[in-house]
């Protein structure tokens, strides 16, 4: 019985150091941040840079609007594949590099 509740709380730590927390406190999910908590670059991105279009979401951006933005980039995401940010904000997730978005979150009203 020790063992157990010893391995759970391994388990449970294991997780809790691996997520990567958005500013307003909420976790962004593992895939996302490539499993490890920091190489996943997530964060919340301007609302400016965002446009609800037929089936999804065009996010236009620009250096600054995220850490790893050197240039200007368009990403398009089907609203089939975007996760659902939990404060009202929009967030991007790009790994490895600035070329490949990984997740986008939207908030609630934006579904």
């Amino acid at each position: 019985m020790r063992l157990a509740l010893i391995l759970v709380s391994i388990t449970i730590y294991a997780f809790t150091v691996e997520a990567h927390d958005a500013h307003s406190g909420w976790s962004y999910d593992l895939y996302c941040c490539n499993g490890d908590g920091h190489t996943g670059d997530c964060q919340e991105i301007p609302s400016s840079s965002v446009r609800i279009v037929p089936g999804g979401y065009q996010l236009t951006l620009a250096p600054g609007d995220h850490r790893l933005i050197t240039r200007k980039h368009i990403f398009k995401f089907p609203q089939s594949t975007t996760r659902r940010s939990q404060d009202s904000e929009y967030h991007l997730c790009l790994f490895p590099d600035e070329n490949t978005p990984r997740c986008f979150y939207a908030p609630d009203m934006s579904f």
